[in-house]
C-alpha cells in the first residue's frame, strides 16, 4: 500500500518578521504588531488575510493510512520550534514517499510551508523532485510530483473538486457535513491568533486534528466516487477510522466520534 498523508497547517501571525520588515519598535505588543500588519492588509486589498510569507506556523496536523493502519498526530509549537515543525514535515516526505492529500494545500498550506521552510533552511530533495534527480524511482517524478497543480502526488481535494476555479471551490466544513463526517469542531481558523494569544496551542492542534480527519473521510469519497475504491472498500476504510479514534482517549477525538454519530 502507498501510505497516504493528509496533512493540514494552522498559522498565526509572524510577529518577529513584522517587526523586521516594518522596523517596528520594541514597545509595541505582539498583538499590536499583528493588528497593525492586519490594518496595512485591509487598506491594500479589504482583507485582513496576510500574505502567505508572513504566516508562522505552529502545527501542522497529519492523518496517515499505510499497512500499519490509520494514525493521527500533530507537529506543533510550543514544544517544537517552527523550523523543526516544517523540517519533520518534509523529512516524512523524504522517508516515506507518500500519497499528500489536503483541502486548499495548493493555494495555501503548501505555499506557506516553502516560504518558511526557505527562511528556516530546511531541506527537501524529494519533496522537490521534478524527474531529474538521483533517487532511483526520481524519472516517475517527471509525470507525477508533488509541485505541479495538474499531477495528483499532492492531492489538493478542493482544487480538483472545483475543476481548478476558484469561484466553484466549496467549503471542507460544509463539504464534510453534507457527506455525513462531523465537520469543523471547536473554532475555525479565523480564531487561532486569539486563542494562541490565551495560551492554548492545545485546543489549535486538537482543531486541527479534527480537521485533518474530515479531509481524510472527504478523500475516502473522493476515491468512492473515481472509482479508486468499490463501496465496501470505502466503507471499511471509513469503519476504520471510526474505530481507531474511538479507541483513543483524547478528548477531542472522543467529541469528534460522538458528533459523528448524531
Amino acid at each position: 500500500m502507498i501510505p497516504t498523508l493528509t496533512f493540514d497547517i494552522e498559522t498565526i501571525p509572524d510577529v518577529a518578521g513584522l517587526r523586521r520588515l516594518h522596523d517596528l519598535p520594541e514597545a509595541l505588543s505582539d498583538s499590536e504588531v499583528a493588528e497593525l500588519a492586519y490594518q496595512r492588509q485591509r487598506a491594500k486589498n479589504g482583507s485582513d488575510f496576510l500574505p502567505h510569507h508572513l504566516h508562522r506556523v505552529v502545527t501542522i496536523s497529519c492523518a496517515l493510512r499505510n499497512d500499519d493502519g490509520f494514525k493521527v498526530w500533530s507537529l506543533a509549537a510550543p514544544k517544537s520550534t517552527e523550523a523543526e515543525i516544517i523540517q519533520r514535515f518534509f523529512d516524512g516526505i523524504e522517508k516515506f514517499t507518500p500519497q499528500l492529500v489536503s483541502w486548499n494545500g495548493g493555494g495555501f498550506d503548501l505555499p506557506a510551508l516553502h516560504y518558511r521552510a526557505l527562511i528556516h533552511g530546511v531541506e527537501a530533495p524529494r519533496y522537490w523532485d521534478l524527474g531529474d534527480g538521483d533517487h532511483r524511482d526520481s524519472r516517475d517524478f517527471k509525470w507525477n510530483n508533488y509541485i505541479s497543480r495538474y499531477h495528483q502526488r499532492h492531492l489538493d481535494l478542493m482544487d480538483v473538486l472545483a475543476m481548478y476555479q476558484p469561484r466553484a471551490s466549496a467549503p471542507l466544513d460544509d463539504m464534510a457535513k453534507l457527506c455525513g463526517f462531523p465537520g469543523k469542531l471547536g473554532m475555525d481558523g479565523s480564531a487561532v491568533w486569539d486563542a494562541w494569544q490565551a495560551g492554548r496551542a492545545d485546543e489549535i492542534r486538537d482543531y486541527c486534528e479534527t480537521d485533518v480527519v474530515n479531509t481524510y473521510l472527504v478523500y475516502l469519497r473522493y476515491q468512492l466516487f473515481r472509482g479508486h475504491l468499490s463501496s465496501e472498500e470505502a466503507g471499511a476504510e471509513i469503519a476504520l477510522v471510526k474505530q481507531t479514534l474511538t479507541a483513543l482517549e483524547q478528548p477531542h477525538l472522543k467529541e469528534f466520534i460522538a458528533a459523528w454519530g448524531k
